[in-house]
């Protein structure tokens, strides 16, 4: 029998809360031939890129972590980014995590070799390392969208992306024009708000905003969960279930998207007592169709004798100011861009996958849309496995529950090709693929996304590729394990 020697059984590419999780179920699985390469110094994903003011989760904290790992110490009933990403490198460093990692390290490309029966990875300083399986956790929120508009490069203050927060630069008397109302504005607005001069917000669309009711969670409170565990799973079962039923209002127009509505109405009229601003910031989409956003302060830092909302688009930047289509003119010092990431569209990934008779997955997805299985295999990628890939996405609930759902997934599908003989492999078949994202597909075309309004969960081509339409818990069902009929062995 011929053996075919590589550097490591498994590679996990990207060290946030997908990567490490995936590590430890691993470990816990008898799994310790592996290597996380990390693009940056620390792990934490996005909880390490956006240090913007105001950054917090917008998922209760008690579901915004592993369930194999409570954190009975959450400050907050919605946890800041310090918190979570002190979070993260503490479960790192309870798992001993930093003898798998290779920090300051950028694949740059993950090639599989059919005849050499490997995975070859290149990293950007181009060293090579083969692997029999690759697990791709390099998430959706890390390639900031920035638009062009004309005159960027003339204007002489400072400006950056929401992700890319330069804290040297102070803002206090200056004049800040923040682009966008999306998850990061609406955090980022109310906590710069008292230290400016002025500060223009422009909306291309408004957002529906639901109330937070944000909190301080007692030094009693966090005795107790450290005490009686039992009590922080009881809590945190209780708000998965309830936001699954609140969520219920995604997938048809039905009495909770009624409430929510309501809620949501309600909650702009009772903040915003200005009728020519509550007009402005009133949705003309259904509820839903973009991402539903919670925040207390938002709506009240608009009220602001310093704060205008404009609603017109930008045609143009000087060297000192934005001009609107209507030639009006708003004086910055500073312009923050606050416009999102590249989420189904991968054409500014700084990776290239390449498969069997070499083709390469991001470009395929860039012309065709994003399409995996169960969004974590891909028929012609043999022993690559994506975490939050396609349409594992949610608008109702916390992400790591689907994540850990690929985490069973992922170990079911090593138990499985450890039956096989040495270098077999495990493809999900065209077919399989095919007949799985059709049905996908056909009931998302029920669903609020497909109500018309334009977001981040389409594809250029129309397709939904980012979310799952249905409730966080058909997915975990679904992915207790593979199903072995559907994949061929080579």
């Amino acid at each position: 029998m011929i053996t075919y020697k590589v550097d490591h059984d498994i590679a996990i590419i990207g060290g946030g809360f997908a990567g490490l999780g995936i590590a430890i179920q691993l470990i816990k699985n008898g799994k310790k031939d592996f290597i996380i390469f990390e693009r940056a110094a620390e792990v934490g994903g996005t909880w390490r890129d956006n240090i913007y003011p105001g950054c917090a989760c917008d998922i209760p904290s008690h579901l915004y972590s592993y369930s194999f790992e409570m954190n009975p110490n959450w400050s907050r009933a919605y946890s800041g980014q310090p918190e979570i990403l002190e979070y993260i490198i503490n479960v790192k460093n309870k798992y001993k995590l930093d003898e798998y990692i290779e920090f300051n390290s950028t694949i740059v490309e993950a090639k599989f070799e059919e005849e050499d029966r490997c995975w070859r990875l290149l990293d950007k300083y181009g060293k090579e390392i083969t692997t029999r399986t690759v697990i791709l956790a390099i998430g959706p929120l890390n390639v900031p969208k920035v638009p062009f508009y004309k005159g960027i490069h003339e204007f002489e203050g400072d400006y950056f992306h929401s992700s890319e927060w330069d804290s040297s630069i102070d803002m206090k008397d200056k004049k800040v024009i923040v682009v966008g109302t999306g998850a990061s504005a609406i955090q980022i607005v109310p906590s710069i708000v008292a230290e400016v001069e002025r500060l223009t917000l422009f909306q291309r669309s408004a957002p529906w905003i639901l109330p937070k009711f944000d909190k301080d969670i007692s030094v009693f409170s966090q005795k107790l969960f450290k005490t009686f565990p039992f009590i922080q799973k009881l809590k945190r079962w209780l708000i998965f279930w309830f936001y699954e039923f609140i969520g219920m209002a995604l997938f048809k127009d039905n009495f909770l998207r009624t409430i929510t509505r309501n809620l949501a109405k309600k909650h702009l009229k009772n903040s915003i007592t200005d009728p020519e601003l509550q007009k402005k910031l009133t949705p003309d989409y259904q509820i839903g169709c973009k991402r539903r956003l919670p925040s207390d302060d938002f709506y009240p830092s608009l009220m602001q004798n310093n704060v205008e909302l404009v609603t017109d688009s930008i045609e143009t930047i000087t060297s000192s100011s934005v001009i609107d289509k209507n030639g009006v003119e708003y004086d910055a010092d500073i312009i923050i861009f606050a416009t999102g990431f590249h989420v189904a569209d991968f054409e500014k990934r700084d990776i290239k996958i390449l498969g069997r008779n070499n083709s390469n997955l991001f470009e395929e997805w860039q012309e065709k849309g994003p399409e995996a299985y169960y969004g974590t295999c891909i028929s012609g990628f043999p022993g690559l496995m994506f975490l939050m890939g396609p349409n594992t996405g949610l608008g109702h609930n916390s992400q790591l529950h689907i994540i850990e759902s690929q985490f069973n997934y992922i170990i079911d599908y090593y138990k499985q090709l450890n039956k096989l003989p040495n270098h077999s492999y495990m493809d999900v078949k065209v077919e399989a693929q095919k007949k799985f994202n059709d049905k996908l597909q056909k009931k998302l075309h029920g669903m609020v996304w497909a109500s018309g309004c334009n977001s981040w969960y389409l594809h250029n081509s129309g397709r939904n590729s980012t979310i799952w339409p249905g409730l966080t818990a058909s997915f975990r069902n679904k992915t207790r394990r593979i199903i072995v009929k559907d994949f061929e062995m080579i």
